[in-house]
């Protein structure tokens, strides 16, 4: 009896145990090895989260800064949320406690900089990190760019960068990026792919690049769309010019409409005759193509506008069919015209002779004379 009351009061105090375990405003699972500390208004990084854990996801909350400390002792972290509290700051070695770790998702904060090694995970385990609205303005794309050279983050399949205001990706950002297999850029101001900004990125099977500023893909930009040969391509919802430029974009997607998921949604954003149309639309219409009114034609120069070439065109096969008609309609009345020419002909010669011959008389005072005589 005592043994048994004695191991009931270590299972409750086991169960104690556990349930202490659990940080304060916080929610804990360990049948699902997950704590939640969502939108409970903390100010740092819990303490006591169990050492069980799997799937950790503090979000919603105000906290700014992510030391070095704050997740030491969690090496079976594989799954870390912390999307939506305002972090500013993040520490070098910051993640350096999760040994696990696979997926990181810091979306929706207000990263100021990013250190080189603020993003290092031991073992170099990190497979998936979203940094989707996560930089506070365009200027710490130069942080990010250091970090993703440095190599900290060989083993990344999945990077998501969009909505963050980034302006330009210089070349070989992502070269240190071998195994990526998503690069997702929408909701960007990129207006051009550069010279081996998608370098080292043979395995990439998705990009998109969709809601940015790209007027067009010419020269450069067309060049590292092509370098991607596997890659799933997502580029709608930009402003793009249907000028003449955009013919070798046009014959591309024609020619390879598999890979660009949404090739039939790609708009003309100018110029304004051709907002109604697709790019696929207007870069198979006849007459070619019309310079934009501004006289811009992007990376590949300028061209004539295509409606008002393909205007033109349908006005010269108009006047060209009257013509015909016209010549049809005179060699059908070929008999009549020559006796209409040689009566006009013969009553002109006749008013021609009667004019010479008044001319005679009035000039000579004795024809007219006897012409007088004549008369009476």
């Amino acid at each position: 009896m005592i043994g048994f009351t004695w191991l009931l009061f270590c299972g409750l105090l086991h169960v104690s145990v556990l349930h202490a375990a659990c940080p304060p405003r916080c929610e804990c699972s360990e049948a699902a090895q997950t704590v939640k500390c969502v939108s409970k208004d903390l100010r740092h990084i819990p303490t006591g989260i169990p050492g069980y854990t799997r799937n950790l996801f503090i979000t919603g909350n105000h906290i700014s800064r992510i030391g070095s400390e704050s997740f030491k002792g969690l090496d079976n972290v594989t799954t870390l949320s912390l999307s939506n509290n305002g972090i500013t700051e993040l520490e070098p070695q910051a993640f350096s406690g999760l040994h696990s770790l696979l997926f990181l998702d810091l979306s929706g904060n207000r990263l100021a900089a990013i250190p080189p090694e603020a993003l290092a995970v031991p073992g170099r385990t990190l497979q998936e990190l979203n940094l989707s609205r996560a930089l506070r303005d365009p200027s710490a794309g130069a942080d990010l760019a250091r970090l993703l050279r440095g190599g900290a983050l060989s083993g990344l399949r999945g990077l998501d960068l969009s909505g963050n205001a980034l302006g330009t990706l210089p070349p070989g950002a992502f070269r240190r990026l071998p195994a990526l297999r998503r690069l997702l850029l929408a909701n960007n101001s990129l207006a051009a792919l550069r010279n081996g900004t998608l370098a080292g990125l043979g395995r990439l099977e998705e990009l998109d690049l969709r809601r940015n500023a790209f007027r067009g893909f010419w020269g450069e930009s067309l060049a590292e769309l092509e370098a991607a040969p596997r890659a799933r391509l997502l580029l709608a919802h930009n402003p793009l010019s249907c000028s003449c430029a955009a013919l070798p974009l046009a014959r591309w997607l024609n020619g390879s409409r598999e890979r660009p998921a949404d090739a039939e949604r790609l708009a003309c954003a100018s110029p304004p005759a051709l907002r109604n149309y697709t790019l696929l639309e207007a870069g198979g219409a006849p007459g070619g193509c019309l310079e934009d009114e501004a006289g811009e034609g992007g990376e590949g120069g300028g061209g004539a506008d295509l409606a008002l070439q393909t205007s033109y065109v349908f006005l010269g096969v108009v006047l060209g069919f009257v013509g015909v008609v016209f010549l049809f309609v005179l060699y059908l009345n070929r008999k009549g015209i020559k006796r209409w020419m040689f009566d006009t002909r013969d009553a002109c010669r006749e008013a021609l002779e009667g004019y010479h011959y008044r001319m005679e008389v009035d000039s000579d005072p004795r024809l007219s004379h006897v012409s007088t005589t004549a008369d009476l």
